[in-house]
């Protein structure tokens, strides 16, 4: 067991539902967990996680200055046992704000050794405190995750790299953290290619490479039924950024991966606003393209700076971006796996303690309130039965003719010639759809 860590919010007491009248930048003004919207808790709806990554390992650095987080609670020291003692501080942290979930990579959680196997005793050791404070808090691990990017070996790729070495270190460390997530419970495994892409297309067999990627995939599955893991398999797209060009660019092309490689019922998609943005997209056309494939699994709540070019991993504030999360997340019936996962950090400049409370507070009342908003809009039903309505040809005649199948292109022809021309457009009323949403924002 590790040694007993000094309360590290001492100061801090539990984050309490104080109603959007408070002035407390302690407490929710919209998250209450315990209220039931839709015939569930706003707790069972948004199922929060807190990342072990940015909230408890990232130091504030970046390409222009070293790190300004000041968290009083490390030694100095890359080593099992303030590891450990980091443990006790995450835990108080989620606690005291109400978290029921978290998620890590394993080297976020346990320094990497000298070899392969000092590193797995790392993470076993620490493991076991983490376990311990699941037990004594309650809180549950969402997923867990390898990290297949930071390690200099792994500059060329891990299942994608050029030397067959690098492929085998990454599925050893692959197997070990599902082993550690299947050992604390976890409720899922997500898989992000940080480095699985190209720099450039003179040195890259990308075919070899996609076929890589989809082994090491193929063996993930052999081992989660081996192990009886029953937790579901993610994949996070992102188009860019360490790599020029990643192979899990956004939502279709990982489907298309999927279906390519045979791997569509082993996986479901754990998607990132701000990955969204870098892709071209928004995250309601990612959330879309992912449900109507059946595979929206999870996602990662952030979001970027419209005038910033990368992946700034800031925590949501916009209304108008989390009501349109919860729509899509409420039309498909709610989360069955995942939840809403914070990858996110405090800003450079915000580099007290104190800091990571008031962003995860901001981030859950954005949600929480993204969920009544969702809700209301349900509820009124316009913005539904409009939508109905103009797809409303393709429910009778040759419209439901051709949906089914049963219409060919003599059908079609024939069906026209009798009518002489096309029944007229109507309008899309764009602005009058924004109005109506601005009535419940």
């Amino acid at each position: 067991m590790a040694k007993a860590v000094k309360s590290a919010f001492a100061k801090v007491k539990p984050i309490a539902y104080e109603g959007p009248d408070s002035k407390n930048p302690l407490a929710f003004k919209h998250y209450n967990p315990e209220e039931i919207i839709e015939g569930k808790s706003m707790e069972d709806h948004l199922r929060f996680s807190v990342v072990y990554w940015h909230t408890f390992r990232n130091p504030l650095s970046d390409p222009f200055g070293a790190g300004t987080a000041l968290r009083p609670w490390e030694d100095g020291t890359d080593s099992v046992r303030n590891a450990q003692n980091r443990v006790k501080v995450a835990f108080e942290f989620m606690e005291k704000l109400g978290a029921p979930y978290y998620a890590f990579h394993d080297r976020d959680v346990a320094p990497e050794g000298a070899t392969l196997k000092q590193s797995n005793r790392n993470l076993d050791l620490v493991a076991k405190v983490l376990d311990e404070e699941q037990e004594r808090t309650g809180i549950k691990l969402l997923w867990g995750t390898a990290n297949l990017f930071s390690h200099p070996r792994y500059a060329h790729g891990a299942a994608t790299s050029c030397n067959a070495d690098v492929f085998a270190y990454a599925a050893s460390q692959v197997k070990k953290a599902m082993e550690v997530t299947h050992e604390l419970g976890g409720e899922g495994y997500t898989f992000w290619g940080g480095r699985e892409g190209y720099a450039t297309l003179y040195n890259t067999d990308m075919k070899r490479e996609l076929d890589h990627l989809a082994r090491l995939l193929h063996m993930a599955v052999d081992y989660k039924k081996k192990i009886g893991f029953k937790g579901q398999f993610y994949i996070e797209p992102k188009p860019k950024e360490p790599t020029k060009h990643q192979y899990d660019s956004d939502a279709a092309a990982c489907l298309n991966f999927l279906r390519e490689y045979d791997l569509l019922e082993h996986f479901k998609l754990n998607l990132e606003t701000n990955h969204a943005t870098l892709a071209g997209h928004t995250m309601a056309h990612e959330m879309d393209v992912s449900i109507g494939a059946n595979a929206l699994g999870s996602i990662d709540a952030n979001t970027g700076d419209a005038l910033l070019g990368w992946d700034t991993d800031q925590f949501p504030t916009d209304f108008y971006l989390t009501t349109q999360c919860m729509l899509a997340i409420l039309k498909m019936g709610g989360f069955t796996t995942g939840g809403v996962n914070f990858d996110a950090k405090v800003r450079r400049e915000s580099f007290e303690p104190i800091d990571l409370f008031h962003a995860h507070i901001g981030g859950m009342d954005a949600f929480a309130r993204g969920l009544r908003i969702a809700a209301a809009i349900r509820e009124d039903g316009r913005l539904e039965e409009f939508v109905k309505d103009r797809y409303s040809s393709w429910d009778e005649g040759i419209g439901a003719k051709i949906e089914s199948g049963k219409a060919s292109f003599d059908d079609c022809e024939k069906y026209m010639l009798k009518k002489g021309n096309a029944a007229k457009n109507t309008s899309g009323r764009q602005e009058y759809l924004e109005n109506l949403i601005n009535e419940f924002i």
